[in-house]
């Protein structure tokens, strides 16, 4: 009996870890993808509405109101993030929905190529801004200096390229900016929730 209970258990254990990876697979495969196509590139992001329910939400819907079209990365510093979502090719402000609670406090760290939401010194301020880290801020982690963090929810899983193109971008004053604007703007021409395959 005792030489059996080993493949027996042995057989429990590498079913539940199968099942594990399956359930991990299928959420996976849930995780709704969002294209960007700039003018430098396209860019894919996973998002992890598990993690991060109420901004993923606020996110898609201004990906389908197609807020992000013709806006431009705004800001960008190397060895940090490049940001985007809020401003047009003649730097104007675009009108956004009533702010987003924070959810920095969900697991997800703001790691070299995760994108996570912009926001004021108010942490509950993020609206339709963001930006991608192009290297780990353990800094931007909850709680960060401010106390709140700022919020993950996806990370960069294709078009890595693209990003690295635009963090190398030269960059200085432009519109109400006094630096780190792209001198030649970098327009995101589209975002679009891609289908499943």
């Amino acid at each position: 009996m005792k030489c059996l209970r080993f493949p027996v258990m042995a057989g429990i254990v590498l079913a539940v870890v199968a099942q594990f990876f399956a359930m991990a697979g299928a959420a996976a495969q849930d995780a709704p993808r969002v294209k960007f196509s700039t003018s430098a590139g396209d860019i894919v992001v996973e998002l992890y509405p598990d993690k991060a329910p109420k901004t993923v939400a606020n996110f898609l819907q201004y990906v389908k109101d197609k807020h992000y079209d013709g806006t431009i990365f705004h800001r960008v510093i190397d060895n940090f993030m490049v940001q985007g979502g809020g401003y047009d090719s003649k730097y104007r402000q675009k009108p956004t929905r009533p702010p987003v609670v924070l959810e920095a406090s969900n697991g997800l760290k703001n790691e070299n190529g995760t994108i996570a939401m912009a926001r004021t010194s108010d942490p509950n301020s993020a609206t339709s801004q963001f930006f991608i880290n192009v290297t780990d801020n353990a800094k931007l982690n909850a709680p960060s200096p401010d106390g709140f963090g700022y919020t993950v929810f996806g990370k960069v899983i294709s078009g890595s390229e693209t990003v690295e193109k635009i963090k190398a971008t030269a960059t200085g004053a432009g519109g109400p900016f006094a630096s780190d604007v792209p001198k030649k703007p970098i327009v995101i021409n589209s975002a679009t929730l891609e289908k499943k395959s």
